[in-house]
């Protein structure tokens, strides 16, 4: 099988390609950034330079290919990478190739809290209008939401890790108690590469790992993992929130804006976990996967 992957330079792309090659398929990515593709090239990725807004590049993606895997997402507006831009035109012009290529399957990733609704943040409210736009496309599909994806490349996480190293006390928002589900970023890969072999599978399934964990349990388990647990301390919900709105003048530089405050808040548990009731994998607990990179 001939698998396309938009994102295969990411932080999950990189793992969905390598499972895809271990499992004996073709592997075609598209590379925004050729400096970071030359490992996957070596690794046997066939590499088409472009991006989603480059129709050229989305029609050599797709052709011949049996699925498409779309990856690409941001969680910080530069520029012209809107949330918009992203979201919802590059996966409308990433479905576009696929139909005009005849692609079979389109596994996209979305996330949890997703949803085209009044109060949802900028992310979450265009990721729910790309769903809506594969949901309606004339493509076998699978839609994922996964929960906080941790593996080695993830910066949120090994910024906390340092933070644990440096820092006398670790700042939790509020009373620390939003759940979370982190899921293991092999996990999401594995789950991506079996819903592409698996037409049977279908519809949009949440991924998570195999614990709810509050986010407090979830600062507590990087500072374990990471060698230098250090003690927590609360500020209060409403402070923050005055905090994250004056950072959102930073722009792509604040460290937390209002809209990440707010999914964070909201939590992200997982519980119609598809992992392993659907695709038989048994998640890697947080804690222990964690170990793996700190």
């Amino acid at each position: 099988m001939l698998v396309a992957v938009t994102g295969a330079t990411g932080f999950v792309g990189g793992h969905v390609a390598r499972t895809l090659l271990r499992r004996g398929h073709r592997v075609r990515g598209l590379a925004h950034d050729p400096a970071r593709a030359h490992l996957l090239a070596d690794q046997g990725v066939e590499l088409i330079t472009g991006s989603l807004s480059d129709s050229s590049a989305l029609h050599a993606l797709a052709r011949g290919a049996d699925a498409i895997v779309h990856l690409v997402g941001i969680i910080v507006e530069r520029g012209p990478a809107t949330f918009t831009a992203v979201h919802v035109e590059g996966t409308r012009n990433v479905l576009a190739a696929a139909v005009a290529a005849g692609v079979r399957r389109f596994l996209h990733m979305s996330a949890v809290g997703a949803r085209d609704e009044p109060g949802a943040t900028a992310y979450h409210h265009t990721k729910g209008q790309a769903e809506q736009l594969v949901r309606t496309a004339a493509l076998s599909h699978v839609i994922f939401r996964p929960s906080i994806i941790s593996g080695p490349e993830s910066v949120p996480i090994r910024t906390i890790a340092q933070l644990h190293r440096r820092s006398p006390v670790i700042p939790v928002f509020g009373d620390g108690r939003f759940p979370t589900q982190p899921v293991w970023v092999e996990d999401v890969a594995l789950a991506f590469a079996l819903a592409a072999e698996r037409s049977d599978v279908t519809g949009v399934l949440e991924l998570g790992g195999p614990q709810v964990l509050t986010y407090e349990e979830f600062l507590l388990a990087i500072g374990r993992a990471a060698g230098h647990p250090r003690p927590l301390i609360h500020l209060p919900l409403q402070l923050v929130r005055a905090v994250a709105r004056a950072f959102d003048l930073l722009g792509p530089a604040a460290p937390i804006t209002s809209d990440q405050l707010q999914m964070l808040v909201e939590g992200s548990a997982t519980p119609e976990n598809a992992a392993e009731p659907v695709f038989a994998i048994r998640p890697v607990p947080f804690e222990e996967g964690l170990r793996r990179f700190l």
